[in-house]
């Protein structure tokens, strides 16, 4: 996998929190990150981490207990321009999603109107950008076909009469018939068999390949992360706390949240071994502990953890990390594989 080293979306110290009954829940904490022209870039990180939070920020697609207290979003266009999101007004945003930036949503039936047909859903977001109805139903055809589906049955159906890795490809091809240059997908082949989820990886990668748009994928299942991905962050807590290459991280990852992720998931290679869970749940982010938020669940924690928020440092150059004990948990990894 490769891509240039042109940023598409630069996301500076953005903080947004929901508003509940007992104060705001801080569910997106001071995340900074860059996207690339081309590239995959894969957030993981257990239920609750903040995730599918930031994902909504970005797009401004927040309910109204929600407020984005600062940070920017920088999107750069094809041209060259540049616009911070947060401050686009709501008609700018109107034009600005899936013609720039658009969303594979978690569940693919809840994502699709069960009661109109895939060609009504075409025409309405063609009809809203202002495209032609026989442009647009050309180029869903023809999306339909790159995802590996029979497009005037696809093309005429409802979504009921479409198995559930079928509307996962619907709404892939739905995302790109405006050819953004950005598509953020969330927990895309959570709902699917094995089978259908291989298929819409390899779909997705030809797709990238072909049309070269960047994706940002979030995920709790680190075997599909790996697959797809040229980047890897690690979510805790609402913060970004490690963020690398796909093999460093996998191979040499540097926080000790990221090695309970790996500890945590089956290794094929080994045959049948104990799974190490991690202990614990997430913490209050409404009273997050003090020091480091992961240190009441970390195997590694010292007393350290316990009072002083770690630093991010970048390491290789490219290799970004919060950790005290940043030192150990490279050591530990690579016994586990050299093992």
């Amino acid at each position: 996998m490769s891509y240039t080293e042109q940023v598409v979306l630069s996301v500076q110290d953005l903080t947004m929190s929901y508003l509940a009954a007992r104060g705001r829940v801080r569910a997106v904490n001071k995340v900074s990150f860059q996207l690339h022209e081309g590239e995959t870039l894969a957030v993981i990180g257990e239920s609750g981490c903040g995730k599918s939070s930031l994902n909504l920020t970005l797009i401004r697609q927040l309910p109204r207990s929600a407020k984005i207290e600062s940070g920017r979003v920088l999107y750069t266009y094809r041209s060259g321009q540049q616009a911070d999101i947060l401050a686009l007004s709501q008609k700018e945003m109107n034009r600005f999603l899936w013609s720039e930036i658009s969303m594979v949503f978690q569940g693919a039936l809840n994502s699709l109107n069960p009661v109109i047909r895939i060609v009504d859903m075409v025409q309405d977001t063609a009809r809203a950008h202002g495209m032609n109805a026989a442009d647009a139903r050309k180029r869903a055809l023809d999306l339909f076909e790159k995802v590996r589906l029979d497009p005037m049955r696809v093309y005429r159906a409802y979504p009921h009469e479409l198995s559930g890795g079928m509307r996962q490809r619907v709404l892939l091809a739905l995302s790109l018939l405006l050819r953004p240059q950005i598509v953020i997908m969330d927990e895309p082949t959570t709902a699917v068999d094995i089978l259908t989820q291989r298929s819409i990886l390899e779909v997705l990668k030809e797709l990238r390949a072909e049309l070269n748009f960047s994706i940002m994928f979030v995920s709790h299942d680190l075997a599909v992360a790996a697959e797809i991905a040229d980047t890897i962050v690690t979510m805790y807590a609402g913060e970004f706390v490690e963020n690398g290459p796909v093999n460093e991280v996998f191979y040499h990852p540097r926080h000790a949240y990221t090695l309970s992720l790996l500890d945590a998931a089956p290794r094929l290679s080994t045959g049948a071994e104990e799974l190490h869970s991690i202990p614990g749940v997430p913490p209050d982010l409404i009273e997050p502990p003090p020091g480091c938020k992961f240190h009441e669940r970390c195997k590694l924690a010292t007393d350290i953890c316990n009072h002083t928020p770690p630093v991010y440092e970048v390491f290789d150059g490219n290799h970004g990390v919060a950790c005290h004990h940043h030192v150990k948990v490279r050591e530990q990894r690579e016994r586990v594989i050299s093992s």
